[in-house]
């Protein structure tokens, strides 16, 4: 008689029951396979020709890859856009003499340098471009080139080598892009800013660089006629921008795309590095509209030679100026021109100006700059000075210097 368990029983029954439902979720399986495959024939399940288009990545990257574009416009870049196209080139041409065969002299003209300018203005069928005083310096002939490689003969309006600046003039129907001028007197230290030129020459035409402003009213002592003394101070705009030779007469642009100064100096020395200057533009309208009207500009004249007092020695400030042992700065009148303001006021040769009007003047800047700045001509201004150990004054009429 056999022993019947009940617990075999259930275990059997679950077991089969296990089987079902395992077939049963095969055969589903499978045919959610088949539907995917009816209704999506694409999808390459169970393909070989598939899977080698995903090995080799040909067909599924090409149906993936997009063309992507990135938008770089910026402040910079629209500055840029809005101003680059009013700076040109200027090329210097002088006479040279080449000696030729035969011992006989060719006269004929070369490229003494380039520089750039900005094109500030267009009237009466002329174009008007700003540079540098140096840039044109000594030129028989001056070309400018147009941002698109255009060139055209140029003649020099006028210049002024005190702020070493000069205005250049071509016709005007080639010129399509008219600089905007902004204001340097709202410029702020740490400003970005944009030097636009030609660097080294017209290779590099168009050379954008970046930087900030580094520094205002910074003050640049020039020697104009290179007689190794001091002659003016230069206001100007210090940047780190970078800014080379070739660079001189080129804009320096804020971020509204406005010129705020005229690229003009930079210190070249091997220790010194992101030092570019650049002369404030609120500073160059006044001198380039005098050299529009008068071909030059229009100062002040008071119609002396001057020398200061601190180059003079010691024996001839005590014997040939007597000035008393206090007076150790001033100017002293080296020559007098005649019928000048001056002249009519009574100032003489060995005469020391010591003042003008309020302000003390230690030297012959100080005393140009008050008279070409702070004077006007048809101004009159009280001279303090001494003659003889004696302090004295006087009223003089500036004028121009054609009078």
């Amino acid at each position: 008689m056999g022993y019947y368990d009940q617990n075999d029983e259930n275990q059997n029954k679950r077991k089969k029951s296990n089987t079902s439902y395992f077939l049963a979720g095969l055969g589903g399986a499978i045919i959610g396979a088949l539907l995917i495959l009816l209704v999506f024939p694409g999808s390459g399940l169970l393909s070989n020709e598939s899977t080698t288009e995903k090995s080799t990545g040909s067909k599924s990257t090409n149906q993936s890859q997009q063309n992507l574009t990135v938008d770089v416009t910026s402040a910079v870049t629209n500055a840029v856009d809005k101003a680059s196209d009013a700076v040109v080139g200027i090329t210097n041409i002088q006479k040279t003499n080449f000696w030729g065969q035969g011992g006989n002299a060719k006269n004929s003209s070369a490229e003494a340098g380039t520089g750039s300018g900005v094109v500030y203005k267009k009237d009466g069928g002329k174009a008007y471009i700003v540079t540098n005083n140096h840039v044109i310096e000594g030129a028989n002939e001056l070309e400018v080139t147009l941002s698109d490689g255009t060139k055209l003969p140029a003649e020099l309006q006028g210049s002024d080598p005190w702020t070493d600046l000069a205005v250049v003039v071509v016709k005007g129907d080639k010129i399509k892009t008219i600089a905007e001028f902004g204001k340097s007197g709202k410029l702020k230290p740490g400003e970005p800013v944009i030097a636009i030129g030609n660097p080294l020459g017209l290779q590099f035409s168009g050379s954008v660089t970046q930087g900030i402003i580094s520094g205002l009213e910074r003050t640049i002592e020039v020697d104009i006629n290179e007689d190794g003394q001091v002659d003016w101070n230069a206001e100007v705009i210090q940047t780190d921008a970078a800014i080379n030779p070739g660079n001189s007469g080129g804009a320096l642009v804020n971020m509204s795309g406005q010129v705020i100064g005229i690229n003009s100096m930079k210190i070249a020395e091997s220790a010194v590095e992101g030092i570019g200057l650049s002369i404030p533009i609120d500073s160059v309208i006044p001198i380039i509209n005098d050299i529009e009207e008068f071909g030059e500009v229009k100062r002040a004249f008071l119609g002396v030679n001057l020398a200061s007092v601190e180059e003079i020695s010691q024996y001839h400030q005590q014997n040939t100026l007597k000035l008393p042992r206090k007076v150790t700065a001033g100017v002293a009148i080296t020559g007098v021109q005649s019928n000048s303001p001056a002249s009519k006021a009574g100032l003489k040769e060995f005469d020391v100006i010591v003042g003008m009007d309020n302000e003390t003047i230690h030297d012959v800047v100080e005393l140009r700059k008050y008279l070409y700045i702070d004077k006007k001509i048809g101004d009159k201004v009280k001279i303090i000075y001494y003659r003889d150990g004696k302090k004295e004054t006087t009223e003089v009429t500036l004028s121009s210097s054609e009078i």
